[in-house]
């Protein structure tokens, strides 16, 4: 006891020489006025919430998995067994070609302050983006979640482009197009929609989660690429059927989920809003995947695995522009309006006009992209988006939304037009008619699915 009493003694006696020293030495003199501390600069990360960057990150790992290896085994799934496994490089070399894009100048030109057209080089290498660094865009999780967070989107998008060229292009002309149309296409893009300043998005153009950054983007490049390219040697003379539907509904299925993170996960918070983008994906989703169903079982008499799942990422693509600013309802009609619609362009329309959309990537992304920015302003919610759709008085938003639908279709046009005809006169685009007829998975990659 005596001990105890003497540690605690000892103890407080560097506490009290502390009391008295402080009350001489910091005792102002009597001509001296008080001098009011500098005002702490605020730290960024202070405001940082730990639930808000669990979703992040979940929803960051869902969107990547869309790609690799959800869109992969999608694709893969659908073209002929020759040509399977250099669908799936495809998939998995642009998820890593874009990450090395998108860390050195992409996330910079995108995402950072610059003008209504393009971003600025603040994070050129990710310069300066530390611990502690937050976007405004995305002010309660840190710089880093946001950032890679969009690079999986910027990932997926050129990824769903090869779906309308599948098995004909060089795979050093892909690499090269999807690296260039990243910069020059996806980038100003994701900026005039979605980046500080933007001019579509300052306008009201309204794209929760990417129907015209990602779907619109993605299809419309696909449609050039085929037209440029030309058909399939076989095109409509041999029959080319899917080689393994497993794939394909294994595929859909890991986009249905991934799809979550995609939409919900735009939120940029774990919210009411995200919640409610949840709802409405999958909500429409399971209304087009129907609508589809039933369209193709009405029409060609059987319901197929291959049209439901199409009819799945119909809905999926028509709600991502709608997901945050719609109700259950305004969802609902979305969905059955994307299954139905996206059925006849790519099965009919696809046919009347004769381009060779290999795996549905304009009649779907696209198609459905642009329906689903339109019906954003037809069905939009105040309460939940902050803006009125037609059918709450807003009439001009469907205007709204077409401006930024039809922007993005020319300037993506024009660009990739240019693009792909620098590469088809440098490198050239197209393999061989014997390459092709062999099977790119011999002839690009020296190896088979036996």
């Amino acid at each position: 006891m005596l001990a105890l009493s003497l540690f605690v003694l000892i103890g407080a006696v560097p506490a009290w020489a502390q009391v008295a020293n402080a009350s001489v030495s910091t005792a102002p003199a009597a001509t001296t006025a008080p001098v009011a501390a500098p005002a702490a600069a605020p730290n960024p990360a202070a405001f940082i919430n730990s639930g808000d960057n669990a979703w992040m990150l979940t929803s960051t790992a869902l969107v990547l998995m869309m790609t690799i290896p959800g869109l992969a085994l999608f694709y893969g799934g659908m073209v002929r067994k020759k040509n399977v496994l250099a669908t799936l490089m495809q998939s998995f070399a642009i998820t890593a070609l874009v990450t090395v894009l998108w860390m050195i100048i992409g996330y910079s030109l995108a995402f950072t302050t610059g003008n209504g057209f393009i971003g600025g080089v603040s994070r050129f290498f990710l310069d300066g983006m530390g611990l502690d660094a937050v976007n405004p865009l995305a002010p309660t999780i840190p710089e880093s979640t946001y950032m890679t967070f969009q690079m999986t989107f910027a990932i997926i998008t050129p990824a769903l482009i090869v779906g309308a060229f599948a098995e004909r292009m060089k795979f050093s002309a892909m690499l090269w197009f999807m690296g260039i149309w990243l910069l020059a296409v996806y980038a100003p893009i994701a900026h005039m929609v979605w980046g500080p300043g933007g001019w579509l998005g300052s306008d009201g153009v309204l794209d929760y989660a990417g129907g015209t950054v990602v779907h619109i983007n993605a299809g419309v490049a696909g449609l050039v690429a085929a037209l440029v390219m030309g058909k399939r040697v076989g095109y409509k003379k041999e029959t080319m059927p899917p080689h393994n539907l497993v794939l394909t509904l294994i595929g859909a299925s890991l986009l249905w989920v991934g799809w979550f993170g995609f939409n919900a996960g735009s939120a940029g918070a774990a919210n009411d809003r995200a919640g409610m983008a949840m709802a409405a994906t999958q909500i429409a989703t399971a209304a087009a995947a129907l609508g589809w169903m039933f369209t193709e079982w009405k029409t060609k008499g059987k319901p197929t695995i291959l049209g439901i799942c199409s009819g799945a990422v119909a809905g999926l693509v028509a709600i991502t522009p709608a997901s945050g600013f719609v109700g259950p309802g305004g969802a609902l009609a979305i969905g059955i309006a994307a299954g139905m619609v996206c059925f006849w362009t790519a099965v009919y329309m696809k046919e009347m006009i004769g381009y060779d959309d290999s795996l549905d990537a304009f009649g779907v992304h696209a198609i459905g992209g642009a329906l689903g920015a339109i019906l954003t302003g037809v069905f939009a919610v105040k309460a939940i988006g902050g803006t009125a759709g037609v059918l709450e008085g807003n009439i001009g938003q469907v205007l709204i939304q077409a401006k930024g639908v039809t922007v993005t279709v020319v300037y993506d046009a024009v660009v990739s037009f240019i693009i792909l005809k620098l590469l088809d006169m440098t490198i050239g685009l197209r393999v061989t008619e014997e390459q092709e007829r062999e099977g790119l998975d011999i002839s690009l990659h020296g190896e088979q699915v036996l």
